[in-house]
């Protein structure tokens, strides 16, 4: 499998799912399993490969699927190489990889590999594709679009970095499907799976894909606020409507998925992480020095407030995250959590507050972009609009809980503006300002109030 693993390790850094983006991959073949193509092929050969890429301080698994045909007629773009007298393509980008992983995952059927298994799970029946095509754009999964043959839209979401343990994305969307959700796109079905552990004990087991219906006709919700923005449409009735479907979606994730008051504990692990982030940022941005004192009163109050419950949340909640749809309104996807995150702690209980400070700061990063225009647009009083119709929102839902937890908001938002000033200072310092600026602002009203 020399061969191979060379061919996909090369054709693996180009991809904008890798994740180490500035080192060369270090592959091994961690094992394999075989799908039957739909409808049968006999110039046709499905092979989903696990990789262990050792590159990173941490070793990463990555989920390969490659379609081996005896022609060269799959799409150029998706080419991997040559290997065994056979072309090499990328799976999802091949309707016959599509349609068998559709089916897998529909008929809740089940394959066995080398070393490795995979059993799919239905919430809707039978998947039958008729045509797809594969996503573009910057992500860390590959995402396609799949016409079925009953006329439905789905949207089939392939895992790249796979983990040991269970995704949010599917338990989360899972809960919601069957609690009957109006706020996201219904789960129809994922598929599992095992492969050996990197380390070389023991096996691990964890999600490879999943099939969910897509939202015809909907816009992204940062492309849309950034739109109105930048033309100076008042955002403030969609803002709104965004908050009480947030505050919508937390209602339903408490009902679907287990919940627990917050103790102490909670609180000195939270307050334990925002000041680890804080000496970092400090070490590396100093002007976040100055602000330390101010800052650290925050996170000191909103320790002493009173204790949330703790529940399922979104985990990375922002305009990214939303689509808006003229039929369905707002609808929330992709519920991963936030990628830098162990997968383990994703499905933890959390606080409500944490999302909502995540739009907020999405609200800022709107006024923020286009203020790096040429020429530049001047969006704060938009954006600042936008923040309260949002708050508005959210509170029209779950009424004096904002006014309760708005230390712990505060703080989170802050902890949040932090950590972007981190970000950008490595990856795109013109952008600290953006950040920076929102610390000052709250750290003004906190002296204000």
């Amino acid at each position: 499998m020399t061969e191979l693993t060379e061919l996909v390790g090369t054709w693996m850094r180009r991809q904008r799912w890798y994740s180490t983006k500035s080192v060369e991959p270090k592959l091994r073949l961690l094992a394999s399993f075989e799908t039957e193509p739909e409808p049968a092929d006999a110039g046709v050969r499905i092979v989903t490969h696990f990789f262990a890429d050792d590159a990173p301080r941490t070793p990463r698994v990555y989920q390969v699927p490659v379609v081996a045909r005896d022609d060269r007629d799959g799409d150029p773009a998706a080419f991997i190489g040559e290997a065994g007298g056979r072309h090499l393509y990328d799976g999802p980008a091949e309707e016959a990889y599509v349609s068998a992983l559709a089916a897998l995952m529909g008929g809740a059927a089940r394959t066995e590999g080398r070393d490795a298994h995979a059993q799919g799970h239905t919430l809707g029946g039978t998947i039958a594709v008729r045509s797809s095509r594969r996503l573009t754009g910057e992500q860390s999964n590959t995402s396609i679009v799949a016409e079925l043959d009953d006329g439905r839209l789905t949207l089939i979401k392939v895992f790249r970095v796979v983990q040991d343990g269970e995704n949010p994305d599917i338990s989360t969307l899972a809960a919601l499907t069957q609690g009957g959700s109006r706020r996201t796109p219904a789960l129809l079905g994922w598929l599992s799976g095992s492969w050996p552990a990197p380390s070389g004990q023991g096996a691990a087991h964890g999600e490879l894909a999943l099939v969910q219906d897509f939202v015809p006709g909907a816009e992204d919700g940062w492309e849309l606020a950034v739109d109105a923005a930048e033309r100076g449409e008042d955002f403030a009735d969609r803002a709104y409507d965004l908050g009480r479907g947030t505050a919508e979606l937390h209602r339903l994730m408490a009902s679907a998925l287990p919940t627990r008051e917050a103790e102490q504990e909670d609180i000195a692990q939270a307050l334990d992480g925002m000041f680890r982030r804080l000496t970092l940022t400090t070490t590396e941005v100093p002007e976040v020095g100055e602000l330390r004192a101010g800052i650290a009163a925050v996170y000191e109050s909103a320790a002493a407030g009173p204790l949330p419950t703790l529940q399922r949340i979104h985990g990375d909640l922002h305009l990214g995250q939303v689509l808006h749809s003229g039929e369905r309104g707002w609808q929330f996807i992709d519920f991963e959590g936030e990628p830098l995150r162990p997968l383990a702690e994703r499905s933890l209980p959390d606080a409500t507050m944490r999302d909502v400070a995540g739009m907020l700061r999405s609200f800022d990063y709107v006024a923020g972009s286009l203020a790096q225009r040429q020429p530049p647009v001047d969006a704060s009083a938009w954006a600042a609009r936008a923040r309260q119709a949002y708050l508005d929102g959210y509170a029209s839902v779950v009424g004096t809980e904002l006014h309760d937890h708005q230390r712990l908001l505060d703080a989170f938002e802050l902890d949040k503006a932090v950590y972007e000033i981190l970000y950008e200072a490595r990856h795109r310092p013109a952008w600290i300002p953006i950040p920076f600026t929102a610390v000052q602002r709250l750290l003004s009203a906190q002296q204000v109030g």
